[in-house]
């Protein structure tokens, strides 16, 4: 048999998957959603840019689908992605303005959190309306008193435990938006003083 005659096919090894893949009825995040994200983000942080953000991170979305990336380690991986441009962004403006600032903007942050929690426990948040769902409101009560214990007294808190906060919902509950800021910012607030 001439070597001319033998046909040789290589076949493209796939890759494996970053994270582990749902399965069942099971939805997870879809996996080329979350592929194009992460290689972006690594690329923006490798070259040191300043076009994605913590809280870009924060608000990443994707979609829902069979087979996809297992919820829970896409975004573990993405608190880690997250912590990583917060520090990054700390340390720019300590060598630029000094710790003193960075400190300050933090105390700020934090006191205007704790003056929104100072408000009557039931009506933290404005409410939707009677017939609309919103966020249970006894449920983001007890989160806003841990808030304001570890903004005020130092009790335990971290970011994980904000990042995966989840409330059911009620009608005539508290507004998501209103909510999800807030714990937004005081993740914020967190990372500062990492």
């Amino acid at each position: 048999m001439a070597a001319d005659d033998v046909q040789i096919t290589e076949v493209a090894a796939e890759a494996p998957p970053a994270f582990s893949l749902t399965s069942g009825r099971t939805q997870g995040y879809h996996r080329a959603a979350v592929d194009t994200f992460l290689a972006a983000a690594r690329t923006a942080f490798e070259d040191d840019a300043d076009d994605l953000t913590a809280a870009d991170v924060r608000v990443a979305s994707f979609p829902l689908v069979k087979n996809g990336y297992v919820v829970s380690e896409v975004d573990a991986a993405l608190g880690r992605v997250e912590d990583a441009l917060a520090a990054r962004a700390r340390d720019r403006v300590v060598r630029s303005s000094g710790a003193g600032a960075w400190v300050e903007q933090a105390r700020e942050d934090a006191q205007v959190i704790l003056d929104h929690l100072a408000r009557p426990k039931r009506q933290r948040f404005a409410r939707t309306g009677f017939l609309t769902f919103g966020y249970r409101i006894d449920e983001v009560d007890h989160v806003a008193l841990r808030i304001a214990r570890y903004l005020r007294d130092g009790d335990p808190l971290t970011a994980e435990q904000l990042r995966s906060a989840a409330f059911r919902m009620q009608r005539g509950g508290y507004r998501e938006e209103q909510v999800d800021a807030l714990l937004d910012a005081t993740v914020d607030v967190i990372l500062a003083v990492r």
